[in-house]
């Protein structure tokens, strides 16, 4: 059975690729292939991790940023496009291309913390700041409303007595993140081998 082909953008350390990585050589990951990584940043350490474990890498940047990237996504013949701690807003005009074949993760479970202004530690410091007993993370499918899209995986997570927005952070990336990506990934591309 062919598997589908998945792209996945990244700004940063590239923590939720080394899940989806992972999950990909465990099985978790069994109806999709990461084939591609990409980056708006040259200096993510994500790409590090894609050329590890030999996966065709590269950046980009520039206004014309999400024409070169659908090309890119058209030559690679990519079913699926994963956001995993990337840190741009994509258009409503690129999202629309791509019905239900992106999603995202968010570190807080939507519709709480969420939206234009939510990314990174702000959603941490957000929800100690408002008292929450628990959070979590949400996988979504994205579409032109920032965090907007149909819900497809969520995990709550408990807020502990002391916690910080840092303290948080790693506990909602191992206990909720690190899981439910790599399930939705796989949810999604079987889905998408069906159809």
């Amino acid at each position: 059975m062919r598997k589908a082909r998945i792209a996945v953008l990244v700004s940063g350390g590239g923590t939720n690729l080394q899940a989806l990585l992972d999950a990909q050589k465990s099985g978790i990951l069994q109806s999709g292939e990461i084939s591609l990584v990409i980056s708006n940043n040259p200096k993510a350490y994500a790409l590090e991790r894609a050329k590890q474990v030999g996966v065709r890498n590269l950046v980009l940047t520039g206004a014309d940023f999400e024409e070169k990237l659908e090309k890119l996504l058209r030559e690679a013949e990519i079913d699926l496009v994963i956001l995993a701690g990337f840190m741009r807003i994509l258009s409503a005009d690129f999202t629309a291309r791509w019905p239900n074949r992106i999603l995202n993760v968010h570190p807080a479970l939507i519709p709480a913390f969420c939206g234009k202004g939510f990314y990174g530690l702000r959603v941490h410091e957000a929800a100690l700041a408002r008292g929450v007993k628990v959070t979590g993370a949400t996988v979504h499918f994205v579409n032109e409303i920032p965090d907007g899209g149909e819900i497809i995986l969520q995990k709550a997570v408990a807020v502990q007595p002391g916690d910080t927005a840092e303290s948080l952070q790693k506990r909602v990336m191992e206990e909720a993140e690190w899981i439910l990506l790599p399930q939705a990934a796989e949810l999604v591309s079987k889905g998408v081998n069906e159809s």
